[in-house]
């Protein structure tokens, strides 16, 4: 028998979606080009023309861009990396002084203070020649310490840490826990305030440069007492705290050079004045953070799309089979179709969100999400169709291709790091949540008491007639629209015709929204617990959107004398491929088996079907399917290895 796992703190799931909800950020005080894409208003004004860093921006960020691609081609050994599982000291040393740990970060606090446009293309090529060095860099900067302090931190603070982590300190960011993923609500870990400081006791896993770090940011749940609202608590934590042990240094599938571990917290004492914002804002801070944050995930996608082209370009050109190169089969020309077209809709997408983000005249809290969702999922397709153009070459490691005398291609190595963007920083499920619940946020502003079930009769008339003002001016302007005239987008217009594929955007949008309210108005309540409809609506918003972006840039691409013609030809591509998907997905909206699937769950939890299972051996290790996460001192020796120790 396996041991017991220990007692976990339990929250009914009402009190969970509380705790989310609390943490939302909940006024929309700028517009937002995806929000209103879900409500069937295609706002093309919001990103066309398209948006454009301004020249010293793109001088300093080209200039970085030619420093950094010198330093991976000539330190960076990607091999070395994925035999060894270490990043050597030399690569760590050698991006501090570049000042790479420092991107994001102001120049009066001794970084480089790049656009978030450049930031993310940074990311992508540093990605490119080594995906563990660039989740090295991203989870330092993009939700380690420089972010929150950047955003929520006092001066004090950002004068005490943003010099360090700009040229010499690594930082982690600390969340989850054994037994707490994308549900802070049962958050273990505490932060007992005494005098001027909290002491902290829990322990944090897969703590993503959690082993070399020199700065924690760490989530941490403070009592409520008097003078202590309490609540989820964000902290800067120095990793050399007496109290901290790194018990573990976790091994994956992918991003084997990754520093990530188990981090046991015992009587760890923490300054007041290291807290980040208020007592009860931690969680809050760590979503807010990640509205931008999340652009990174993207930037190495669209990076690994480059890539999947640049091989499945060479290789399909070089291999021949039946007289022919394979490329010009149909069977593999659709292939290499699909990444060529996808990877040119992951940049766009991902340099027009970066640029609004940089901008900041927009929310973009669902373009990043979606950015993230597409992105992970799309380059994880790319990846997976380039191994299968490869055949057995691509199954094969780069270091046997090497030893029997062939180009050394990492293809698996691909598809084995890419997979955990699908995982990190919110599950492709989590996000369809998260981007539903935006999605819908007009919907709930207006009928959330109507669907309420602890409201009473007074407050849902109320909800009632206010929720009828709003849809008697809202459903007509989803009967028609700019979609079905001929004439419009005409500016989209050249030898390829992308203004068609507009016109289906606005069109979709309409019949998204109109969708999404019917739903609503069939479920009501209910309506959050159709997880998959609500994945398929935002799967179609994330097509639109990725349609949108790759017409756009097609546009300014071609204004500019940058390779428009091919541009608009990848677009075109790209558009009908979506619009099939699109299709598809509309169809499974209210043709699928969620109802039956809901009824087979229920029987293989119920052991309906535990005879299925005969007839195999199970390799699994005995122990506990959760580790035991009860606060006390650690029984074993930190694995804490800073870099150059």
């Amino acid at each position: 028998m396996s041991a017991p796992t220990t007692s976990r703190t339990t929250v009914t799931e009402r009190e969970a979606r509380q705790v989310a909800e609390a943490a939302r950020q909940q006024d929309w005080h700028k517009p937002s080009f995806a929000k209103e894409l879900f409500l069937g208003r295609f706002r093309l004004d919001l990103i066309h023309p398209h948006p454009l860093p301004d020249p010293e921006s793109v001088r300093r960020g080209e200039e970085f861009l030619a420093k950094l691609r010198a330093f991976c081609e000539s330190t960076i050994d990607t091999a070395r990396i994925e035999r060894e599982a270490r990043i050597p000291d030399e690569v760590v040393t050698g991006l501090k002084e570049l000042g790479a740990l420092g991107m994001k970060i102001d120049p009066k606090y001794g970084g480089l203070g790049l656009t978030q446009l450049y930031y993310n293309k940074a990311l992508a090529l540093v990605g490119s020649a080594s995906p563990a060095v660039g989740a090295l860099l991203s989870a330092h900067q993009s939700i380690g310490v420089p972010q929150p302090l950047k955003m929520f931190g006092t001066q004090e603070q950002k004068d005490a840490f943003l010099p360090r982590c700009a040229r010499t300190d690594i930082s982690a960011f600390l969340l989850t826990e054994p037994d707490v993923g994308s549900d802070p609500a049962r958050l273990a870990t505490t932060a007992v305030p005494d005098g001027d400081d909290y002491v902290l006791d829990g322990v944090k896993l897969w703590t993503t440069n959690g082993v070399v770090a020199d700065l924690l940011v760490v989530m941490a749940r403070v009592p409520k007492s008097e003078g202590h609202k309490g609540g989820i608590t964000a902290f800067v934590v120095e990793a050399t705290s007496e109290g901290i042990t790194v018990e573990n240094r976790n091994a994956f599938m992918g991003l084997r050079g990754i520093e990530n571990g188990v981090t046991r917290f015992h009587q760890v004492r923490v300054p007041a004045a290291n807290r980040i914002g208020p007592e009860g804002a931690g969680l809050k801070i760590a979503l807010t953070t990640l509205n931008t944050g999340r652009l990174s995930l993207p930037a190495m996608c669209a990076g690994a799309g480059k890539w999947c082209l640049k091989i499945a370009r060479e290789w399909s050109a070089e291999r021949e089979q039946w007289g022919k190169p394979v490329a010009l089969h149909e069977a593999v020309g659709s292939k290499i179709s699909f990444i060529a077209a996808t990877t040119f809709a992951l940049e766009a997408v991902l340099d027009l969100s970066s640029q609004m983000a940089d901008e900041d005249r927009n929310d973009i809290r669902i373009e990043a999400a979606l950015a993230k969702l597409y992105g992970s999922e799309m380059a994880w397709k790319m990846a997976d169709e380039l191994v299968q153009i490869r055949g057995g070459r691509g199954y094969e490691t780069a270091e046997s291709l090497r030893a029997r005398g062939e180009r050394a291609v990492p293809a698996e190595q691909m598809l084995r790091d890419l997979r955990i963007n699908r995982i990190f920083e919110g599950s492709t499920e989590i996000m369809h949540l998260l981007i539903a619940r935006e999605a819908v946020d007009a919907h709930l502003s207006v009928a959330g008491d109507l669907i309420d079930p602890d409201k009473s009769l007074s407050d849902k008339a109320k909800a009632g007639a206010h929720a009828g003002v709003f849809y008697a001016k809202w459903l007509p302007k989803l009967v028609a629209g700019p979609g079905q005239l001929p004439l419009s987008y005409g500016e989209f217009k050249y030898e390829v015709d992308l203004s068609g594929h507009l016109r289906h955007v606005e069109r979709t949008a309409r019949k998204l929204a109109r969708s999404t309210f019917y739903a609503m108005s069939r479920w009501q309540g209910r309506m959050e617990t159709k997880q998959g409809f609500l994945g398929r609506i935002v799967d179609i918003g994330a097509e639109l959107f990725a349609m949108s972006a790759v017409c756009v840039r097609a546009e300014l691409l071609r204004s500019r004398g940058e390779h428009g013609r091919e541009a608009y030809q990848l677009a075109d591509a790209f558009c009908h491929q979506a619009r099939i998907r699109i299709e598809e997905l509309f169809d499974r909206l209210w043709t699928n088996t969620d109802a039956l699937d809901r009824k087979v769950v229920k029987g293989v939890l119920g052991g309906a079907y535990t005879w299925l299972e005969d007839g195999i051996l199970d390799p699994s290790g005995d122990g506990p399917w959760i580790a035991d996460a009860t606060p006390g001192p650690s029984a074993r020796e930190s694995e804490r290895r800073p870099f150059g120790d």
